[in-house]
């Protein structure tokens, strides 16, 4: 291809250089906070921007901070752009279990780079940044401009975006480095509603006067705590013994004078992928639904959460909205977030669903389900995003990908949403290699840095093939 051994020539020397650069980001904690002045997502993703748009200052691609919400890097002043770049620097929340390195201390270990952000964003868009600096270094002389927005708000919202969008227009190509390589032109719609349920308050007992699960929508809750009165640890013990459930879910209770403390721990994992992860949430729910609980509403909803999202279900199938197709794979679904107390209880679930579910196949199935348990129910499905394989644009990034990976350039589908889902034409592009796994939202999140680099090349020949 054109540039080719300019391109792999340049990048025989940056592997240093792109390992300390993402290791700046990952230091940063950047999960969401409170809203301050140009810090619309608080303080952590705002030092993220401002450490991302220095790096660029430093590599001689001047960006400019647009009120907090996103940064803007310019490969050149060409009139025209061709490609925007759109990727995240907020992160999700550390989590537990981490035995490499901590979550913000980025290590190498065997060629791989440690930390929470190495892959889910930071990495690519650091990748992407170097493709910039590896074009404007190069001297290639590119005819249009390449913009690489930096958003600070994927994780919870993608606020940021869409405010970025409300007032700029469209590039005519579009790729986020926020999935997998070859290609996604295919991400699942979602269907994620809030049900909920109020009643008296209860005096009977023994019963649950508390809960607390999941705090992400997106992301399979590694706790789940619940406060239970009238019943002994033994009792409680005895309960999630027989339940054998797999060894990864623990459970420990705690005596405080009448309030008996019960726990579980997981693992998370991205809510696309529950089957990754161990829920703590509807473990310590088939638990609490085991125990000999006097007749009462806590007990009742308890009991209703657990017949409809059973511990290890994770398709939807006993909320009966478990379908597939050839293009999209199964629906999924994650019961992600639940809070109870003496008065009533709030839950979500995180449901993808396929090109082919509809209103009536998933919402109205789901929402007749939950309201015959007592729930009321809030929310519409989102539509999937999906760009056909025979776009110009595809056949372009899957002759990059050949190009520098001998491997096929396919177009796959996810679960996940990537911040082009509503961008028309747009397609997830990278960083992961096929079969490596990143442990996304997990513990020890890593990149291996050998495929970083081969990402930043890719994207550096996308932008000649695109911009010349």
């Amino acid at each position: 291809m054109l540039h080719q051994s300019a391109i792999e020539g340049y990048f025989a020397q940056q592997e240093d250089l792109l390992v300390e650069a993402v290791s700046r980001l990952v230091r940063i904690d950047s999960t969401l906070g409170p809203a301050q002045p140009g810090q619309p997502f608080g303080p952590g993703p705002a030092a993220a921007l401002e450490a991302f748009l220095s790096l660029a200052q430093e590599w001689g691609l001047p960006g400019e901070n647009l009120s907090g919400y996103v940064g803007t890097v310019d490969l050149n002043n060409q009139p025209d752009t061709a490609l925007h770049i759109l990727g995240h620097l907020d992160i999700v929340d550390a989590g537990e279990g981490w035995t490499v390195t901590a979550p913000f201390q980025p290590k190498v270990v065997d060629g791989l780079l440690y930390g929470r952000g190495t892959a889910d964003d930071k990495g690519p868009m650091v990748a992407a940044l170097l493709a910039m600096k590896a074009i404007r270094d190069l001297k290639l002389p590119l005819t249009k401009n390449v913009r690489l927005i930096a958003g600070t708000d994927e994780e919870t919202g993608f606020r940021d975006i869409k405010w970025y969008y409300g007032s700029h227009p469209y590039a005519p190509h579009t790729l986020s480095p926020d999935a997998d390589f070859p290609i996604i032109n295919l991400e699942k719609g979602h269907y994620q509603p809030t049900f909920q349920a109020a009643w008296p308050q209860a005096a009977a007992l023994p019963r649950v006067a508390a809960f607390s699960g999941g705090t992400r929508l997106n992301m399979v809750p590694p706790k789940a705590q619940a406060t239970v009165l009238g019943l002994s640890p033994r009792q409680v013990e005895e309960a999630f013994q027989a339940l054998a459930l797999e060894g990864a879910v623990t459970c420990t209770c705690t005596q405080e004078g009448e309030a008996l403390h019960v726990a579980c721990a997981g693992q998370n994992a991205h809510g696309s992928t529950p089957e990754e992860g161990h829920n703590a949430q509807t473990a310590l729910v088939a638990l609490l639904a085991a125990l000999p609980l006097a007749d009462c509403p806590s007990t009742r909803a308890i009991r209703a959460l657990h017949a409809l999202f059973p511990h290890g279900d994770h398709r939807g199938t006993a909320l009966g909205i478990a379908q597939a197709d050839d293009l999209s794979g199964p629906l999924t679904l994650a019961f992600t977030m639940l809070t109870l107390n003496d008065t009533g209880c709030t839950g979500r679930f995180d449901s993808r669903t396929p090109l082919t579910a509809t209103q009536a196949s998933v919402q109205a199935v789901a929402e007749a389900a939950l309201r015959a348990a007592g729930f009321a129910v809030q929310g519409d499905m989102d539509p999937p995003h999906y760009v056909p394989e025979s776009d110009p644009f595809l056949r372009t990034l899957a002759q990059c990908y050949e190009a520098y990976t001998g491997q096929k350039g396919q177009c796959l589908a996810i679960g996940g949403g990537t911040y082009v889902h509503d961008i028309p034409g747009g397609v997830a592009f990278g960083p992961n290699m096929p079969g490596f796994v990143s442990n996304l939202h997990g513990p020890d999140e890593k990149i291996r840095v050998a495929d970083l680099l081969t990402t930043a090349k890719i994207y550096a020949q996308v932008m000649v093939a695109l911009c010349l």
